[in-house]
């Protein structure tokens, strides 16, 4: 059997469409993909960004969860950063006590990820590293995000959604506070006891997400986690990242053997050319994101057509056109089948965005049909 197929969803926001558009598709795509055989269905976490209305996780999971019946729901991830470790724990046991056993909660580092571009900011650059081809998978150099920590947007971002004042914690103690309100086992230094209601003894599945072998793939492994390895957003990391979570892993009650779910980006049409037509507003929304910080609302096939790219701004998104899936059923699978062997995923985690909700929702049933015919 393949391993089994999920879902990322931002909710785009598209080019002349709403959010009220944009909310709504996410439902009626949610259902498809329980229909289609889709195992789970993520929602990301962004904010301030006019091209994507995921901004709320856990209500739209919440939504998401109610107008489906079998598949896991869940986050991916809620950024830890700004929220404390009783409110993601209270939020999504709330959750799980209306849709028990079906959601998960996907954790990730975003608070301290600002404090690394700000250093990143005033260190040497790095050694330019070239793209290679391992085993039949494209990993591009790696995408320097050090000129983004001078945004004046990420500074204003992370005023808005922390209090005044108020410092990150250690993602690793985040974590462990997290699965200790969940077992009922929390203790503060001082030796007293804290409970969440909802929240404690809430069936979810607890999952670490990550783009590097750093910190976010050690505490996954350390703690003996399922981890998520964005090949999507940082293909040039993506084997750093598993392997470094295999490497140090340790089973647990949860796992006894590592589990590691691998992101793509990719657009399925019923030929190859139409997909890569659906697929071409891509680069100018990735372009967007990285010169701006904020995602605009994703364009239209005839608005990327129009639009001139220098060769500075094709450099800028070349590491994420270049690993982007588009084709044909045939196409698309065969390259998920080279991520899936070259990382060794147990299960792949699809993201498609498109101008057209019904060019989504058919990109990701055409997808699911031959991958498991």
């Amino acid at each position: 059997m393949p391993v089994p197929l999920s879902i990322l969803d931002l909710a785009p926001v598209v080019a002349g469409g709403t959010v009220h558009d944009a909310l709504r598709a996410t439902i009626d795509l949610a259902r498809q993909a329980e229909e289609a055989g889709y195992h789970r269905y993520w929602l990301a976490e962004h904010h301030l960004a006019p091209g994507v209305a995921s901004s709320a996780p856990a209500v739209l999971i919440a939504l998401v969860a109610a107008a489906t019946e079998r598949i896991r729901v869940g986050s991916g991830a809620v950024q830890l950063g700004h929220q404390t470790p009783l409110a993601v724990v209270e939020q999504f046991g709330t959750i799980d006590a209306l849709q028990p056993g079906r959601i998960d909660l996907g954790l990730g580092r975003s608070g301290q990820r600002r404090t690394e571009l700000a250093r990143a900011a005033s260190a040497p650059a790095p050694p330019v590293r070239e793209a290679r081809v391992v085993d039949g998978l494209l990993i591009p150099p790696p995408f320097s995000f050090a000129s983004l920590a001078r945004s004046p947007l990420l500074a204003l971002t992370a005023g808005l959604l922390q209090q005044p004042g108020a410092q990150s914690p250690d993602f690793a103690d985040q974590v462990d506070e997290i699965a200790a309100l969940l077992a009922g086992t929390y203790r503060s230094p001082e030796g007293h006891e804290a409970h969440a209601i909802p929240g404690e003894g809430a069936d979810l599945q607890l999952w670490i997400l990550g783009s590097s072998g750093g910190q976010s793939a050690q505490v996954a492994a350390e703690r003996g986690l399922p981890f998520a390895a964005n090949y999507h957003v940082s293909p040039a990391t993506v084997l750093e990242a598993v392997n470094a979570y295999r490497a140090a892993f340790k089973p647990s009650a949860t796992l006894a053997e590592p589990y590691v779910l691998v992101s793509a980006d990719v657009v399925v049409a019923p030929d190859d050319e139409t997909a890569r037509r659906l697929a071409s507003p891509y680069g100018l929304w990735v372009r967007s994101i990285r010169k701006d910080l904020r995602a605009i609302p994703f364009p239209s096939p005839e608005e990327a057509a129009a639009h001139y790219w220098s060769e500075e701004d094709r450099a800028l998104v070349a590491d994420r056109v270049g690993t982007q899936f588009a084709g044909s059923p045939r196409t698309v699978a065969e390259r998920l089948r080279v991520l899936r062997r070259v990382t060794g995923a147990d299960e792949l985690l699809v993201t498609t965005i498109t101008h057209d909700h019904a060019d989504r929702v058919r990109s990701f049933r055409l997808l699911a049909e031959e991958w498991y015919a």
